[in-house]
């Protein structure tokens, strides 16, 4: 599809090689995008256009420098007729451009587009719709803030900002953008499984949340970043440089400053078989997928009568968390099994949480196989898969009994003296491993380390760009030991604080602050009225059963985003509780009366 040569030279003009895309079904045109270097002046730098062979249809140019001069404007469309053309246009930064040629045109016809000077770069992708449109920001004076991801990094940064004083005139521009049009918070949607929560208490809609709000919202995906290099000299917010942000829909958005929270996903590619046949628990749609894949295997075994299959893939806090939900969700019903490549559950927990998970597991018959990791996850009715299930430690043979629709886990030991294993499941879940959503975007000279985080410094900004910060799932900052801080809600929660206040400062030309990482504790939930609290300023106290329960949801209800869900989820969480007691008092007196 698309030929990327970055040719740089001082004897003779780069050039970069541009080939029109396969074009959708329903894509009106093929475009071509490219990239040009970096011209540090508002001089005029050729672009040239000129076709290996004559285009069969004349392709349209639109030009987007980041940087426009004020007298110019700060796009070009041009339609190209000519076996080539050469065009002059100032600007300083990047300029991001893109051929669009009528659908008509043959598949894998290229032209070569030369400019003055730098290296070039090009991605070519096939585009629904020849528009592209500049975001206009409401005020050309104020601070323009663009934040990218709408997680507990983002969301909470947008709410910190939007929540401080501001001088005159200097309050920023915020836009706040998710692929999703809800926010997830993501530590309670276990609880949706056990029927605790409804969706609207713990995934509420961006536009909701920022009704009395100044941050706009944009649901749409990231796919380019230009970023800028320029700070301004003065403690104004506002410079003549600034970056880009190339989106999904079309749009451009112009920043001054960025703020990368944009998260991690699921890493599930890493054995045979565990994208086709397991399911992720990252998100609400996984969430939603897990509890309808859950209800169907209910009604199904109910009519079969028998148990319901179920492994989870990992032992770290997700893994237990949902072992110990489904566990209890359903009781006698199923059979929930536990793999993890450690020999322990939680390695990383407090004692306390770790000595509590391990009591439920064990009284809802959890089985666990510690020190095993996955092979390879098959149907049972594809080639090759072994027959003989070692789920309880005995083999058994299923021979014709077997259903076809089966899932079959092969383990294989990561410690000596064990021996392999084969289990059989009606449902897998993957809990191990993620993966941070940067490095699959078209990004500019930002510095990332081995895991796909950016690197920043602990004012929280990304390094070699003091207007970009970074949170959350984002960020590869470090402590003061130089391991990297941990993927968690409490991590992004304390960074959107800083962050906002950081914004605030750099914004109005005062000191940044330096992020420190304080551990409060560790939370779990271990399925209906049960949880395990460890606060980090109690040592070796642990809060179990209902107890922990009560604490978890009470420190979840406070750190949920605004003030109005607080109080709505609030009454709703006080309902329910209530009437679950009155009728769990009436069960008690009916147990009672019936014993008398």
């Amino acid at each position: 599809l698309g030929l990327s040569r970055a040719i740089s030279s001082l004897n003779r003009t780069p050039e970069l090689d541009v080939e029109s895309a396969a074009a959708s079904q329903s894509a009106p045109h093929h475009r071509a995008s490219f990239l040009t270097p970096r011209a540090s002046s508002s001089s005029s730098h050729p672009l040239i256009l000129r076709w290996r062979d004559s285009p069969p249809s004349p392709p349209r140019l639109l030009f987007l420098p980041s940087h426009a001069p004020k007298d110019n404007e700060s796009s070009h469309r041009i339609s190209v007729r000519k076996q080539g053309v050469l065009i002059q246009i100032p600007w300083r930064g990047y300029a991001f451009g893109s051929l669009l040629f009528p659908k008509s045109t043959r598949k894998g016809f290229c032209g070569v587009a030369s400019f003055s000077a730098g290296s070039n770069r090009v991605s070519v992708e096939s585009s629904e719709t020849e528009k592209t449109v500049q975001y206009a920001w409401p005020d050309g004076k104020r601070p323009r803030v663009c934040i990218l991801g709408g997680g507990f990094g983002g969301l909470y940064t947008a709410l910190r900002l939007d929540s401080l004083v501001w001088p005159d005139g200097k309050k920023p521009q915020i836009l706040l953008v998710d692929q999703s049009e809800r926010f997830v918070f993501k530590p309670m949607l276990y609880e949706l499984l056990s029927g605790e929560v409804d969706e609207w208490e713990i995934a509420p809609r961006f536009l909701d949340l920022l009704a009395n709000t100044s941050v706009e919202f944009f649901r749409d995906r990231v796919k380019l970043l230009l970023p800028s290099h320029d700070v301004p000299k003065n403690g104004s917010g506002r410079s003549t440089c600034v970056g880009t942000v190339h989106l999904e829909s079309g749009r451009l958005v112009e920043y001054d400053w960025l703020v990368l929270a944009l998260g991690a996903e699921s890493k599930i590619d890493t054995v045979p078989g565990a994208m086709d046949y397991a399911l992720p628990f990252s998100t609400l749609e996984d969430a939603l997928r897990v509890n309808t894949k859950l209800n169907e295997l209910e009604r199904k075994n109910f009519r079969i009568g028998s148990p319901i299959r179920v492994v989870v893939v990992g032992c770290g806090y997700s893994g237990v968390e949902l072992a110990a939900t489904i566990s209890d969700r359903l009781q006698s019903k199923g059979v929930v099994q536990a793999v993890n490549v450690a020999t322990t559950i939680l390695p990383s927990a407090p004692p306390g949480n770790r000595e509590a998970a391990l009591k439920v597991l064990t009284e809802r018959n959890v089985q666990l196989f510690l020190g095993y990791f996955v092979r390879a996850i098959k149907k049972a009715s594809d080639p090759g898969t072994p027959s003989q299930p070692t789920g309880t430690g005995s083999v058994q043979d299923l021979g014709q009994d077997r259903d076809p629709e089966k899932l079959v886990l092969e383990l294989q030991p990561a410690e000596r003296g064990l021996q392999g294993q084969v289990l059989e499941a009606d449902l897998v879940l993957w809990t191990v491993g993620i993966k941070p959503q940067l490095p699959q975007l078209e990004t500019y000279e930002l510095p990332l380390n081995a895991r796909g985080q950016v690197e920043s410094d602990e004012t929280l900004r990304v390094k070699g760009h003091p207007r970009i910060f970074a949170v959350g799932d984002s960020s590869g900052l470090k402590d003061s030991a130089g391991r990297l801080l941990p993927a968690s809600a409490q991590v992004a929660f304390q960074q959107a604080d800083f962050a906002g206040w950081n914004l605030w400062a750099a914004i109005n030309g005062r000191p940044l602050l330096p992020f420190r990482y304080q551990n409060l504790g560790e939370m779990m939930t271990l399925g209906r009225w049960d949880a395990a609290v460890s606060p980090s300023f109690i040592d070796g106290l642990t809060l179990e059963g209902p107890i922990g329960h009560g604490a978890r949801k009470l420190a979840y209800l406070i750190r949920l985003p605004t003030d109005e869900h607080r109080i709505k989820v609030g009454l709703s969480w006080f309902t329910k509780t209530a009437i679950d007691s009155l009728a769990s008092l009436q069960t008690t007196l009916t147990k009672v009366v019936s014993g008398a």
